[in-house]
């Protein structure tokens, strides 16, 4: 495989930027990005953090030319549980026309594919076309909070001041049916916590006297929805705008996106969506309040018959345009307030939250980026949106001024942030394709 030396050395350094003891090796991941570029004749430099490492670099100048902002993440998510991996993760290797190792798709095959693409347009033309600028970051799976701080200084504005900027850490739809993305979901965490009695109780000599903090979170949590799976809280789809014909139509042509389809893809007996919508327009369009995870009570093996003190729900909203993540967090606690009976105690806590974005995918620069694909892929890109939140690259898009096109190699079967996360090797090659094609196409576009 081409390139695979250049590759294989990324993938190998373990940047997991949530574990302390990685440390260090994010910052070998970052000096490699530094040589990496530097060695393509950009000026390249690691501003240091209280964190991890932010790297940016710049192609030489032309003026008059249209600048391009690349934005990557070289961080990567825990390996757990290793026991699931059939080779060592920061061990990379092909097998069956797939590269496995953590990161080969999440982010770092991505990040190489359009460094990769920018060295082999040099060595054909002699040097690129237009203006680039990369930024790499090592903290995106941990929340992103050092480069937030960097982007608002004035210094990091006018060294990133751009045209578009260009994101591929995003999913496509089949091997031959590229995605473009030009939105994202925003999202907003918080706890509830439901308490009752001072101790555990026994059941049987208080059971049916005092309130159960469980069933009592329990029935509050449902009365979050109706029985069509709309959310009851007051003002939630306050500003949310109905999905264009255009989108719909675009949205059909998704391979595998069919309700059946989705069904037996998360090997669920059938979909439960909102009533009016299919499971993709939810996932696409569509806000969400959802449960991941509740604790409270005995779990241990066996039976203890208690009524526990406390109960423990961590929810999480997926937000669309329209919505305010903060207000969205405000009028949950409200209606958790409202429901909740006075024989418990409740505490409900805002964790980190995160706009959704939406782009213009038919400016120029946006159908540039869909010729590159069409270019690469032999079809054109199906125009989506996307389910997940990218929270920093819609600060970015604010702050900057400019929109961000999102073009991503993630298929639905590269097991991103699971054990065996993979890319196919004629997806990472396609992707430098992709980028050579994109960057020739965008000099053209005027600024």
């Amino acid at each position: 495989m081409k390139h695979q030396d250049d590759l294989f050395r990324f993938l190998s350094i373990p940047g997991v930027s949530a574990q302390a003891e990685h440390a260090a090796d994010c910052e070998r991941v970052a000096d490699f990005l530094v040589d990496k570029l530097r060695s393509l004749g950009f000026r390249a430099t690691k501003h240091l953090t209280d964190i991890h490492p932010i790297v940016t670099a710049h192609s030489p100048h032309i003026e008059g030319a249209p600048t391009v902002l690349i934005y990557g993440h070289y961080d990567v998510m825990p390996v757990d549980p290793i026991a699931e991996w059939h080779s060592d993760p920061f061990c990379p290797e092909i097998r069956d026309g797939r590269i496995y190792a953590r990161g080969a798709s999440d982010d770092k095959g991505e990040i190489m594919c359009h460094i990769l693409g920018a060295q082999e347009v040099i060595e054909e033309d002699g040097a690129l076309p237009l203006n680039v600028t990369y930024l790499f970051e090592g903290e995106e799976e941990r929340g992103s909070a050092s480069l937030s701080a960097f982007i608002k200084t004035p210094e990091a504005q006018r060294e990133l001041a751009c045209d578009i900027i260009v994101v591929s850490d995003t999913g496509m739809a089949a091997p031959d049916i590229p995605s473009f993305s030009y939105g994202l979901k925003g999202l907003c965490c918080f706890e509830l916590k439901i308490s009752g009695p001072s101790m555990d109780l026994h059941s049987g000599i208080f059971g049916g006297a005092v309130a159960n903090p469980i069933t009592t979170l329990c029935e509050m949590i449902a009365s979050t929805h109706d029985a069509d799976n709309r959310v009851t809280v007051e003002g939630f789809y306050e500003g949310v705008s109905e999905i264009a014909d255009w989108e719909r139509a675009s949205w059909a042509r998704v391979p595998g996106a069919s309700d059946a389809e989705l069904a037996a893809l998360t090997g669920v007996p059938e979909l439960r969506t909102e009533r009016g919508y299919t499971g993709t327009e939810c996932a696409y369009a569509r806000p969400t309040l959802e449960l991941n995870g509740i604790s409270g009570g005995y779990e241990g093996e066996g039976s203890k018959t208690v009524i526990p003190t406390h109960a423990i729900a961590k929810m999480s909203c997926r937000l669309v345009p329209g919505q305010n993540p903060i207000d969205i967090m405000k009028k949950v606690e409200a209606h958790f307030r409202r429901v909740c009976p006075p024989s418990v105690r409740m505490e409900y806590t805002m964790q980190h939250a995160g706009d959704a974005y939406l782009a213009d995918p038919h400016s120029p620069f946006g159908k540039a980026a869909q010729k590159a694909q069409e270019l690469t892929f032999g079809n054109p890109p199906v125009l989506v949106r996307e389910g997940g939140s990218i929270p920093i690259v819609a600060e970015m898009s604010h702050i900057l001024g400019k929109d961000a096109l999102f073009l991503g190699l993630d298929l639905p079967d590269a097991r991103i942030h699971s054990p065996n996360e993979n890319m196919r090797v004629e997806i990472f090659e396609k992707g430098i394709t992709m980028v050579k094609h994109m960057l020739r196409l965008m000099a053209q576009v005027k600024p």
